[in-house]
């Protein structure tokens, strides 16, 4: 045991205590043993950290943080140093609002494009996003802070997944959904895994003793703690007794009592509450300097990592040639470009839910392809978010793409689309924007699509 000296002062129900939340992001300070509260933050791509006194999600009410492209962006880089970085950037800014460990990354495989939270995944492949995983983590505990790897496991949908069961065989379970955690557990180290809100196999995550306690703690060798995902522990006994540490958020002190009257009627062994309660303290002191001694950052200079991060995530789908001509990009200099599309002024750049960042800064393309060598005829929206369409605004924006060389249109899922909690339940773009596209194309056929989605 790494911390006898501070486990062995506390009672059992200290012990019990500080295996729950205190807060809905914090864990419980114990000063009779110099233990301080540890806490999280949401923070994937961008650090989603709570003022004092806001409610449990807040999503409108966090501090100002850089936002960095989502997973998905950053798996379309294929480039581990570059994730690194980010990861630090992300390391030293949650250090700074005194956060002691990040809630991300989110690794769990993409198994259809239809999950609302396919934006927070880097990959469809366990290789690719095992890798990114173990950069992002390296990069974050450079900082001294802790990453909570998540979610674990098996959990690839939003619909119901606080009630859905994955059934798999063990060969699936680990060359797919088991692989990304295990590349990144044996690589990187990271200081906590979350477990997920669904059952595998019939018994849920967080009290799954063969995720926990045989595949993650024996095979893989972890020592780090396991964190519940905010809501997700059933049986806080059970979840214990497979090698759960700690139950977030704030659950007041009843499942302490849980904990404590099984201990006392000897269905629980004092020694496991012992181990659990080692892991927690081994997060809180690794953390505590990190937290205390840090210095401020550089918002700027946070900001055009993310540019950096955002431009090498682009993704060109098709760029062919017409019959006897040229492709279409890159456009040359001095071409003459109405730029459409409401996202050109207001992007999309994150999905909503948890991971929703306030960000420090926003560029838009509407105001940077100014900045280009290029000539813009105009920028029109052409229709409205969460409109069935609008003749006046697709009348204006057709008229100015007949005088331009190049028609670039920016498409993409709405924010009502894609989010955590549920599922999309189709593929295909709002109606309003399908029709805009087909009569700006017959308008000018040398039309440009930029699709903004996760």
């Amino acid at each position: 045991m790494r911390h006898e000296g501070i486990v062995s002062k506390l009672s059992l129900w200290q012990k019990c205590a500080l295996l729950s939340g205190g807060t809905a992001f914090g864990t419980r300070a114990v000063a009779s043993v110099g233990l301080p509260a540890l806490q999280f933050a949401d923070g994937p791509h961008g650090l989603r950290h709570q003022d004092e006194g806001s409610n449990h999600m807040g999503l409108g009410e966090s501090l100002p943080a850089t936002c960095f492209p989502t997973a998905v962006t950053l798996a379309d880089t294929w480039d581990t140093e570059l994730v690194r970085r980010v990861g630090a950037a992300l390391g030293r800014e949650a250090a700074s609002q005194r956060v002691g460990v990040l809630l991300g990354p989110g690794i769990n495989i993409k198994r259809s494009p239809l999950c609302g939270r396919n934006f927070e995944y880097f990959s469809e492949d366990p290789c690719l996003a095992g890798e990114m995983a173990a950069a992002y983590v390296a990069g974050v505990q450079s900082a001294g802070v802790g990453a909570c790897v998540k979610h674990f496991a098996v959990n690839s949908q939003e619909t119901r997944r606080q009630a859905s069961d994955s059934e798999l065989d063990e060969r699936t379970l680990r060359e797919i959904y088991l692989a990304a955690f295990e590349r990144c557990v044996r690589k990187a180290r990271p200081a906590a895994i979350m477990s997920s809100y669904n059952r595998v196999n019939g018994t849920y995550a967080n009290e799954n003793e063969h995720l926990l306690a045989e595949i993650l703690r024996g095979e893989w060798g972890f020592e780090g703690a396991v964190v519940t995902d905010w809501g997700a522990s059933n049986d806080h006994v059970a979840g214990l007794r497979a090698g759960s540490t700690l139950e977030m958020p704030a659950c007041g002190l009843g499942s302490a009592r849980e904990l404590e009257r099984a201990v006392e009627a000897g269905e629980l062994d004092e020694a496991a509450v012992d181990a659990r309660v080692d892991e927690l303290v081994e997060l809180v002191l690794s953390t505590r300097d990190a937290v205390e001694d840090a210095p401020g950052y550089d918002e700027l200079e946070h900001h055009q990592l993310a540019r950096e991060a955002a431009a090498a995530g682009i993704v060109l789908l098709k760029n062919e040639a017409a019959a006897g001509g040229e492709p279409l990009l890159p456009l040359a200099p001095g071409t003459s470009v109405a730029l459409v599309g409401d996202f050109a002024a207001n992007p999309r750049y994150q999905g909503a839910g948890s991971s929703l960042v306030n960000c420090t800064q926003l560029d838009t393309l509407a105001e940077l392809i100014g900045q280009e060598d290029l000539q813009v005829v105009g920028v029109e929206r052409g229709f409205a978010r969460g409109a069935d369409g609008d003749a006046a605004l697709q009348q204006v924006a057709v008229g100015l793409a007949r005088v331009a060389d190049v028609a670039p249109v920016c498409l993409g899922l709405e924010e009502s689309a894609e989010s955590e909690g549920f599922d999309r339940q189709g593929m295909r773009l709002s109606e309003a924007q399908v029709a805009l596209l087909e009569a700006i194309h017959a308008a000018n056929p040398n039309t440009v699509v930029l699709l903004s989605a996760g």
